[in-house]
């Protein structure tokens, strides 16, 4: 998306970490709010203080650049923040997937909101065969791989089928909550309990006979 730079000299290891903390940093915020089309190098430039061929010493595209940001949001939003507060709010599994929509009914409530940046990303990026598209449904599987993982907890039969219904009703609240409707996530959370509790469960493993 944005031209490579020329090479230049290294920067001092503690200066280069630095800089490329800021950008990222940077980039992460504008992103979020903004999204990846929106917002342009020289804005990400201009807001973290650095030069542009510092820039792109450490980035050498707005694509690597935007792969940095995504690979930061997992860590930030799907690991520390979303699945942290899923496992602080519950024990049992299946409360935990319950959980999943009262974090983002909280989540939807803050005037910081932002929306979903993998879907954004995927919204603005078409192309099935674009580095971007591709790194985002990889994150929004990882999304419903954590999903599937508690639906196996909580003995579903088929948690793989329940983790996709799952996920359609995630992704759909957040973009109903991006309309304008704050009960997004509590009217998801109603079709959610319908689809655990009509979902076929594993009989109990049969514990060994003592002969």
């Amino acid at each position: 998306m944005s031209p490579k730079a020329p090479v230049a000299q290294t920067e001092p290891p503690t200066a280069a970490s630095e800089a490329r903390e800021r950008i990222l940093d940077t980039a992460y915020k504008l992103f979020s709010q903004h999204g990846i089309r929106a917002v342009g190098v020289d804005a990400i430039i201009q807001r973290s203080g650095v030069a542009r061929m510092t820039l792109y010493r450490h980035f050498a595209s707005k694509d690597a650049l935007v792969l940095a940001f995504l690979e930061r949001r997992e860590q930030r939003w799907t690991q520390d923040w979303l699945q942290h507060e899923v496992e602080r709010r519950a024990v049992d599994p299946r409360e935990r997937l319950l959980a999943i929509f009262d974090v983002f009914d909280e989540w939807f409530r803050r005037e910081d909101f932002e929306g979903c940046s993998f879907i954004n990303v995927l919204l603005e990026i078409t192309d099935p065969q674009s580095e971007l598209h591709r790194a985002s449904a990889s994150y929004l599987a990882k999304i419903r791989a954590f999903v599937e993982e508690l639906a196996t907890e909580a003995r579903v039969a088929d948690p793989g089928a329940l983790a996709h219904k799952w996920h359609i009703l995630m992704k759909g609240s957040i973009v109903a909550a991006g309309e304008g409707d704050d009960r997004a996530a509590r009217r998801a959370r109603e079709v959610a309990a319908l689809v655990l509790r009509d979902a076929p469960r594993r009989s109990a493993e049969p514990h060994p006979r003592d002969d």
